[in-house]
């Protein structure tokens, strides 16, 4: 099994491509939006499959997810971690300045995510401090990212990982309302 790890950050027209770290496997080739939105919709799928309504699971698709993925891609402040292995992707973690109201302050963590059977191996762990670490190196001094309430593996992960939850509240969608919380990383 040989895992590459990919941080791509858009700099001026220039594209930059750079190591997670010398210990976590070598950068690949740049990761595209289409392979961000295919492995993104494949894997929220799998984690929401009991949690999201009908409806939303039913409206996210490849098709939403591209241009969204494209606009994370051509912005500069976002970093997005991606694991692969021969197969694909196994492994995402997006982050940016925290937007909205609940998110304002801290570096965000707009998309962490494993496919499940590479769960359980470290590899959750390490994905996640290789985001903190790049929300630290941009400057951030707090770190947060939301969870749904009724994730609780999830929710699970993050406490181990150091994660502490202070807010409660409504995500209005965009696919359906639910109940998340914060959860946040002193960076200091």
């Amino acid at each position: 099994m040989h895992l590459s790890p990919l941080c791509v950050s858009l700099r001026g027209s220039g594209k930059e491509v750079k190591r997670m770290s010398d210990d976590f496997g070598r950068p690949k080739d740049e990761v595209t939006a289409a392979e961000l939105a295919a492995f993104h919709v494949a894997v929220w799928r799998e984690t929401y499959r009991d949690l999201a309504p009908a409806e939303a699971y039913a409206q996210l698709d490849e098709a939403r997810r591209l241009p969204q993925w494209q606009a994370a891609l051509s912005d500069p402040a976002h970093q997005i971690r991606v694991l692969r292995e021969e197969g694909g992707i196994i492994g995402l973690a997006h982050t940016a300045p925290g937007a909205g109201e609940i998110m304002t302050g801290f570096g965000e963590i707009r998309h962490l995510y494993l496919r499940p059977d590479r769960q359980g191996q470290g590899l959750g762990r390490k994905l996640l401090q290789e985001a903190l670490a790049g929300l630290r190196a941009a400057g951030h001094r707090r770190a947060a990212l939301a969870v749904v309430a009724g994730n609780a593996k999830a929710r699970a992960f993050y406490r181990h990982c150091g994660g502490r939850e202070d807010l409660a509240f409504t995500d209005p969608g965009p696919l359906w309302r639910s109940d998340n919380l914060r959860v946040v990383w002193d960076l200091t």
